[in-house]
């Protein structure tokens, strides 16, 4: 589509922030478009489609809320949703609520300028129909927290001359393994589904792991009809729930420290869990993450249970994760990873030990051993929650780049504003719960307050609306020293930016909870939106 010289708000992304976002303000009465870079809606789940990629919240609670009869009337095939399925999802949401008519594909946002003057932001964009500019009273950043995928500083990447694939920018063509040498380099989340499902096709599949992370069995399957009809019966209380929850989904954990009760009875109550699959297992006790006994005895079972389900005791060692506290970086939920290493064709390569010098055009130099391969699976994650957003030139009051103004780490108002950058909105942002919860439960949160806010100015009259440096600085300081109290900042994780070399060490979501937020956000409004500057 051409853009419109001028429009009232500009979102950028149409992932499930972004299409629930541009639905929003059509309710309100403005009028907006989206921008987004694919050719097609589902953000993370249209780039992502890596064989085996799966939603590690379960179905039912992966779903838009606003809407009941959309509630009711789509029907989920299985446990946890995989990516085929989300798109289709995505894909209806955004039919049955007309929404593609409002969004630019293949458009990609090189620039935003804040003009003081008028008050209005000056976007540049690139897209079939060349270079655009469009001017926004508002923009919405709903660029995604894990959008910017990250390639690996390997020397040699680009002299590969086979198949070199990433899993965060898979083809949207199926791509067939059978007979191939496969190398994987990295095991978390996307390696660790990944990895069985290119095992059962390649002839070898060699895994180059250089730090192992917990993972937990999802038991996925078909979806238990029963269960989704008592859910779809009882769903208005159980979103209810859900938003006042500590991760965004209705589970009940359990009001007791693991260590208030008898190691006998502390395994009984692991094992119990273990079954339900998934985050379950971090509801069982309610200071895995805070206290470090606790988190031990947890990371104890579940490094036994790796032992029950790897045959090979070497192998099951190397897998143990032993340099984090588990649920320290995002658990990953799995199915059969751990008994894909009982796999003849399959084979650990250990980089700590033996680290990878450099891709060569055959295949993977390690210090000890060149492997020849047909195809490299780059498993390496992304630059996480600010990526997408620093990849363009942002430019707020008197000229400042957000790139400078993030320069120490990324620094918001609530993880919905940043000082100096007026009628700019964060969707999931670093300094709110986003990754560390249901992300679906967060971005209906944050679109409905922005909806909501802007809605505020509009009655008013109102030209900007910026969060002023001190609300920001306290909000960011809050946020850290909630994070100082828990696990999180003790393991190397891209929650702290860590996977990103040069990226500032900052813990960057909000760990006090969903609920706890959502309240933080609900009492800021209410008193006229404390802690922003409104003209």
């Amino acid at each position: 589509m051409r853009l419109p010289d001028e429009v009232d708000v500009l979102v950028v992304g149409a992932g499930f922030s972004g299409l629930y976002m541009l639905h929003k303000l059509r309710g309100i009465g403005m009028e907006a478009v989206a921008l987004e870079k694919g050719d097609g809606v589902g953000g993370t789940w249209y780039w992502n489609r890596y064989p085996g990629a799966r939603c590690d919240v379960e179905s039912p609670y992966y779903s838009y809320s606003f809407d009941a009869d959309l509630e009711q009337e789509w029907e989920w095939t299985e446990r946890y949703p995989a990516q085929p399925e989300l798109l289709r999802y995505l894909n209806h949401v955004a039919d049955r609520f007309d929404l593609r008519k409002d969004i630019s594909f293949e458009t990609t946002a090189v620039s935003a300028i804040f003009d003081e003057v008028s008050d209005v932001w000056t976007v540049t964009t690139v897209g079939p129909e060349g270079g655009q500019v469009t001017r926004a009273r508002y923009c919405v950043m709903a660029t995604g927290c894990l959008s910017s995928a990250r390639m690996p500083d390997i020397p040699g990447l680009e002299s590969f001359e086979g198949n070199l694939l990433h899993t965060g920018m898979w083809p949207h063509e199926e791509v067939d393994f059978t007979g191939q040498r496969v190398g994987v380099i990295g095991t978390g989340s996307s390696g660790i589904q990944a990895i069985p499902v290119i095992a059962s096709q390649a002839e070898n599949l060699q895994v180059f792991q250089r730090t192992p992370n917990f993972s937990v069995p999802a038991f996925n399957g078909p979806i238990d009809q029963e269960w989704v009809k008592g859910i779809k019966a009882d769903y208005p209380a159980l979103r209810e729930r859900s938003r006042h929850t500590t991760m965004g989904i209705p589970y009940q954990r359990r009001d007791q420290s693991a260590m208030e009760v008898s190691a006998e009875e502390r395994q009984r109550i692991f094992e119990h869990h273990w079954p339900k699959g998934g985050f379950r297992i971090s509801s069982c006790f309610n200071d895995l993450i805070r206290n470090k006994e606790s988190n031990d005895a947890l990371a104890t079972f579940v490094r036994g249970k790796i032992d029950e389900m790897v045959d090979d005791p070497k192998i099951a060692e190397l897998l143990k994760p032993q340099d984090h506290p588990i649920t320290a970086k995002r658990i990953c939920v799995d199915t059969d990873y751990y008994a894909t290493y009982n796999r003849d064709n399959v084979d650990l390569v250990d980089v700590k030990s033996d680290p990878i010098q450099e891709i060569t055009a055959r295949g993977i130099q390690t210090a000890g051993k060149h492997f020849e391969l047909d195809t490299i699976v780059v498993a390496t994650g992304f630059d996480a929650m600010t990526g997408a957003m620093l990849r363009m030139d942002i430019r707020g009051r008197g000229g400042a780049s957000l790139r400078e103004h993030w320069d120490a780490g990324a620094r918001t108002y609530l993880g919905l504003a940043v000082a100096g950058f007026p009628n700019m909105f964060t969707i999931a942002g670093p300094g709110s719960p986003s990754v560390l919860s249901n992300m679906v439960t967060s971005i209906e949160q944050h679109v409905e307050w922005i909806a909501e806010h802007l809605s505020y100015l509009a009655e008013r009259g109102c030209a900007s609306s910026e969060a002023n440096t001190v609300a920001e600085d306290e909000w960011v300081e809050h946020v850290r020293e909630l994070s100082e109290k828990t696990l999180f900042p003790s393991a190397n994780s891209w929650y702290l930016g860590a996977n990103v070399p040069g990226k500032p060490r900052v813990f960057m979501p909000y760990v006090g909870g969903v609920g706890t937020y959502r309240a933080h956000c609900e009492d800021i409004a209410a008193r006229d939106y404390e802690g922003f500057l409104i003209k």
